[in-house]
């Protein structure tokens, strides 16, 4: 008996309300599934796949969490069957935008009050990195951000931090004040001598120039650990 080779329906037969387009036009971007709004992303399918399917293979990639799919490279999701460089392109500059929209917020308050404030704004522009990386935030005199910058990057379980990259961009900046940041990417938030020996090290060096070292926060998807609220600057 021979069987038939199996027909995708491509989406464009399907009903209108499962259309993932048109159910965004006529019900809105909530009603959509993670795979549905990704499939209009990824936009185009084959004869045996559709932009659906595609979509929540990428999904199932990344564990069928935004987290993770926070974190792939454009190589990683390029392994689904289907998605070009340009369609996974695509797929990072909308997580790109959704990151900055989730960090607008917190870097245009006209004064950070607390190191809640910071570290939520923290924990936005560390959380996909894999590596851990060393960032400081620089404030103006009213405690407003002027400027983030990432000034290393290193392993899966350390990364070394030049004071003197970091106080050549406060006066650059003309910052009355810091914060440093790393990211902790295996979650463990308890600082290490290493971090507290740094920390000392900078606050120190800055004194010199007249610029306060207002904490140290270190960041991941368990929360966040301030020095100063600890008690330790």
């Amino acid at each position: 008996m021979k069987y038939s080779k199996l027909t995708i329906m491509p989406i464009s037969q399907w009903s209108v309300d499962d259309r993932p387009r048109d159910k965004m036009l006529s019900l809105g971007l909530s009603a959509l599934s993670n795979s549905e709004l990704l499939s209009i992303l990824i936009s185009t399918g084959q004869k045996d796949i559709t932009a659906l399917d595609r979509a929540k293979s990428v999904l199932k990639l990344a564990g069928n969490n935004l987290i993770e799919l926070g974190k792939m490279s454009l190589n990683d999701l390029q392994k689904t069957q289907g998605v070009s460089l340009t369609k996974a392109s695509l797929i990072a500059v909308a997580i790109e935008l959704g990151r900055r929209r989730e960090i607008a917020s917190p870097l245009e308050r006209v004064v950070i009050r607390s190191s809640t404030d910071l570290a939520q704004y923290l924990k936005a522009m560390l959380k996909d990195y894999s590596c851990e990386v060393f960032a400081v935030v620089y404030l103006n005199r009213g405690n407003k951000i002027k400027h983030f910058e990432i000034v290393s990057s290193g392993g899966i379980s350390g990364t070394v931090a030049d004071p003197r990259i970091i106080l050549k961009r406060a006066v650059e900046q003309e910052a009355s004040s810091l914060v440093l940041s790393h990211n902790h990417p295996s979650g463990n938030l308890k600082p290490s001598r290493a971090d507290m020996l740094l920390t000392s090290k900078i606050k120190q060096a800055a004194s010199y120039l007249d610029i306060t070292v207002l904490d140290h926060i270190i960041v991941s998807d368990e929360g966040y650990y301030s020095f100063a609220d600890e008690g330790e600057l």
